[in-house]
Order: structure tokens, then sequence, then C-alpha cells
């Protein structure tokens, strides 16, 4: 899912969560993945919505974080270069309600022609790629 905010700030953060969530509200859990930005965390949804809210939000997902520098790698970040390409092309928008408007168009009709993206980065290939060794971080593990 993709939003459109006036900026990266706790508040944006949150309520992209809260939509998220109301997207799927049967589902035990729901696998989020993210970058690294230092919004996205507990800490936002507990500062934006206090301690019991916050950490109620916060449960609902199980958090995977992408690789720092791999942006590549990051779903996420395909979707916004598509954003990017499909949506906006050249133009510049005054109004960020008209940002919010065509991405949430843009979205729609991604949905609706049951869009994904054929990943062919596989297992093996970031084994190799990144010389991963086995070892398992405490970072991978949270």
């Amino acid at each position: 899912m993709t939003f459109a905010s006036a900026d990266r700030k706790r508040p944006a953060y949150v309520r992209a969560l809260q939509k998220i969530a109301a997207r799927y509200p049967q589902a035990k859990r729901i696998h989020l993945v993210q970058d690294n930005l230092n919004t996205h965390s507990l800490k936002s949804a507990v500062a934006v919505l206090g301690a019991l809210e916050g950490r109620r939000l916060w449960r609902r997902f199980e958090v995977h974080y992408t690789p720092k520098h791999a942006s590549w790698l990051n779903a996420a970040e395909i979707e916004a270069s598509l954003v990017s390409r499909e949506c906006l092309g050249r133009n510049r928008l005054a109004f960020l309600v008209d940002l919010i408007s065509r991405v949430a168009a843009w979205r729609r009709a991604a949905e609706d022609e049951g869009r994904t993206i054929d990943w062919t980065f596989r297992v093996d290939d970031a084994r190799r790629k990144f010389r991963y060794d086995g070892l398992i971080t405490a970072r991978s593990r949270q």
C-alpha cells in the first residue's frame, strides 16, 4: 500500500499503520516490510497514540526491516519508483491533496489489475551477493 503525506514524521507514519490495520481487520498479524527510517518504530506509535493504544496497534504487525544500503532489494522502493514514473511523471503538484488523490487512484488501479512484483532475486543469490556466513544477528531476531 502506498500513501502520500506532507512529511515523514511520527503522526503520518502512525496514520499509515492505522490505515493498513483497518484494511485487514480480521488478520491476526500483518507482515510489514519497511525501511529503517527513525520514525518507523514502536516509539512513534506510543508517542502519537499513548502507551496502551500505541502498543495495541504495534502488536498487530510483524515488522521486517529492509537492508539499509540495498534499495534495489526493497519492494517498497520499487513501488515508490513505479508511483513516481506511472502516476506523477514529470508533473509538479502544488497541493498535497492532489498528490494524495493521484496516488490513491494509482493504487486502486494497480490493485484492480492484480499487479505484483516479479521477484527474481532469490535467497541463494542474496547469500552469494552479501557473503552471508550463516550467522544470525541480534537485529534479524527482533
